[in-house]
């Protein structure tokens, strides 16, 4: 159960920390089979269709490819917010990036969106990376995170509040309103929207 709550954290934080790069010879071909390494094929052509029209991007490693949130309702709504450029930010705790000791985001770092079920629906670049308390979230970070202009922040606040509370619990630790957040403002890249 540790494992899954790790691992929904990191789909729930949904940006991931670097890109690597690769030379032109070491870039992956679209795979022929449905999935190559448990990645849905349409990773590899969306990604494929990226590096196309930004030939600059030829010699960038295939980004990480995941879902937001932790169910299947969610994930695919986040997914369509984040495809028309509504939801624009992403949220996680750092006490658990050193916990795991896993980098943080980086800016500039891509992420491919996928739909719950893997599917690729959007390319997101990272544009800035901070750490801010919880209590001290700004309404417009909310309105970025959560894809809505009803009542942002104090849904944001809830959803987190819980969300976080259940994770720190599993270790024993309880939630504050001072914890710090890491706090990631992404764009929409791919494909682009008119």
């Amino acid at each position: 159960m540790k494992n899954l709550t790790i691992a929904l954290l990191f789909i729930f934080i949904g940006c991931k920390s670097e890109t690597k790069t690769k030379t032109a010879e070491e870039t992956p071909a679209v795979p022929q089979t449905e999935a190559q390494n448990g990645v849905d094929k349409s990773v590899y052509e969306m990604w494929s269709d990226y590096v196309t029209a930004n030939p600059q991007s030829e010699n960038e490693e295939i980004p990480e490819s995941d879902f937001f949130h932790d169910n299947e309702k969610d994930a695919n709504r986040l997914a369509e917010l984040t495809l028309h450029g509504k939801k624009n930010a992403s949220s996680g705790l750092l006490s658990l990036y050193k916990k795991y000791k896993v980098d943080l985001p980086k800016v500039g770092a891509k992420q491919i969106v996928t739909d719950y079920n893997g599917k690729a629906i959007a390319i997101i670049e990272n544009k800035s990376v901070d750490i801010v308390p919880f209590n001290k979230i700004s309404e417009a970070y909310a309105q970025s995170d959560m894809g809505t202009d009803i009542a942002p922040l104090k849904k944001w606040k809830k959803t987190h509040w819980n969300f976080f509370k259940a994770i720190l619990e599993e270790s024993g630790d309880s939630p504050t309103e001072e914890m710090p957040i890491v706090c990631v403002r992404f764009k929409t890249i791919w494909p682009v929207n008119p």
